[in-house]
């Protein structure tokens, strides 16, 4: 698994690959505006939850945000 930052990464080109801003994300999947800084600056580890509920959202895989593949559509 990577580390949050690289986490945060992931989730951001995910969304922008979709052009979808962060912001409505976070509001649309009901998850603090400060996620983002979180991952990035006190490398705090998402949730279990926020991250399937970020998944859903872009519709991948846990295991894509997450850094343990490549592949968006495995596991999902």
């Amino acid at each position: 698994m990577h580390n949050p930052q690289e986490i945060s990464a992931i989730i951001k080109l995910s969304a922008h690959k979709q052009n979808i801003t962060i912001k409505n994300m976070l509001e649309d999947c009901q998850i603090n505006k400060g996620f983002i800084y979180d991952l990035e600056h006190k490398q705090t580890y998402p949730s279990c939850d926020k991250i399937c509920r970020i998944a859903d959202y872009l519709n991948c895989s846990t295991d894509y945000l997450l850094g343990r593949t490549n592949n968006t559509k495995i596991n999902k």
